[in-house]
């Protein structure tokens, strides 16, 4: 079935994603800074695209009249909701980079109004951050989202779509801890102040009704849009590496491997926590450790892991780090020349190839690779 017939779509935030997305059904174009040849892409594509600042607003316009059709629009608003994760992927707050302002809502509103040939305002949007375990922190977001989307309506705009943006957490750490779903998320349960008006009560009764993500978005005729993309593909890929060997500098032990933060950024970026073990038997006798995992980049920054328990291996021994499907490759660079590693997709059946390792050809050097990114299908992880 195609992504439509499924109710999915992609979130994308350059050209290039919507030149790779331009078959596979309905679109959202998001950023910060997207350039104005991409916008008349996407208003060529019939794509929606998230109003994310003053000048985005300007170019959205422009790119309207240069490809000649109306461009469907929803407005990024920060609900200014913490979602209590690391400062660098929360993206909903009143100081980040993303999105407008709530305080500005009225002025997009008028400034939307001024281009009825260029644009039409069909929903709203909010995106808080990423690594979120706590379902309830979408609830308060909804409830914020559909208040704004309550001032929209009242000027006049017909609102069809809430997207409350995605971010769900994963099990990093192995403890085996319930960390919600996309259901989940959509069916929390919601403390919302209901419009009086609509239950026909006085205002003094004020009353507070418990309504499920879901029907709130029902209860307010709009289509719901989520963002789950991490929660669904975290879990199923994980970077196997070798040991190159083991050394101590006298107060701290490390495994030296030959992965590093050029192929798996989010530890060295994030101070992120990926769960590592090894992979092949250890030796006899050999005790249990604690090391930092590191790989042969020429920064201090370069490590997979620290201060983890783990058997003394010996050189050449497997060692996996797992949980890389999301922000792992999409995110690897060539940094200190190090080559791309060939991706492995595999499934009880068969296992395939679909993108062989960068070589160094032009050096005429053709090094045999000695580590793989392992994409296991959804049923299950094969035995390493």
């Amino acid at each position: 079935m195609e992504g439509d017939e499924l109710g999915v779509a992609a979130t994308m935030v350059d050209g290039d994603w919507q030149q790779q997305q331009r078959r596979r059904g309905g679109c959202i174009f998001n950023g910060n800074g997207k350039l104005l040849e991409e916008l008349v892409l996407a208003a060529q594509e019939g794509v929606f695209v998230n109003v994310d600042s003053e000048f985005d607003l300007d170019n959205i316009v422009s790119a309207a009249r240069i490809a000649g059709k109306k461009v469907n629009l929803l407005l990024r608003i920060n609900p200014d909701v913490d979602p209590q994760v690391h400062p660098y992927v929360a993206t909903g707050n009143k100081n980040s980079k993303f999105g407008i302002r709530n305080e500005k809502l009225q002025w997009f509103l008028h400034a939307v109004k001024a281009y009825p040939n260029e644009l039409k305002l069909v929903g709203a949007h909010c995106h808080l951050g990423s690594t979120i375990t706590k379902v309830d922190i979408f609830r308060d977001a909804a409830v914020l989202m559909v208040n704004y989307i309550d001032q929209i309506r009242a000027q006049g705009f017909k609102i069809d779509y809430l997207n409350i943006g995605g971010g769900l957490g994963i099990d990093y750490y192995h403890t085996g801890a319930v960390l919600p779903s996309p259901r989940d998320l959509i069916d929390t349960s919601c403390r919302v102040l209901l419009n009086l008006t609509k239950c026909q009560v006085t205002s003094i009764l004020k009353p507070i009704l418990y309504l499920e993500v879901r029907e709130l978005v029902l209860s307010q005729d709009l289509n719901l849009i989520i963002e789950p993309g991490r929660s669904l593909i975290a879990n199923t890929c994980c970077l196997v590496n070798r040991v190159t060997g083991v050394k101590t500098n006298g107060t701290k032990n490390f495994i030296v491997i030959d992965g590093s933060m050029a192929e798996l950024i989010r530890p060295s970026l994030y101070d992120a926590y990926q769960h590592i073990e090894l992979v092949s038997p250890s030796s006899p006798g050999a005790g249990i450790s604690t090391f930092d995992v590191v790989g042969p980049v020429c920064e201090s920054a370069d490590f997979l892991g620290k201060d983890r328990e783990l058997p003394t291996p010996v050189s050449g021994a497997g060692l996996v780090v797992h949980d890389a499907g999301a922000y792992c490759m999409s995110m690897a660079s060539t940094y200190n020349l190090k080559m791309r590693p060939p991706e492995y997709w595999t499934n009880t059946l068969e296992t395939t190839c679909p993108y062989s390792a960068t070589l160094l050809r032009p050096m005429g050097l053709h090094p045999k690779p000695k580590w793989l990114l392992l994409v296991p299908s959804l049923h299950g992880c094969p035995t390493l």
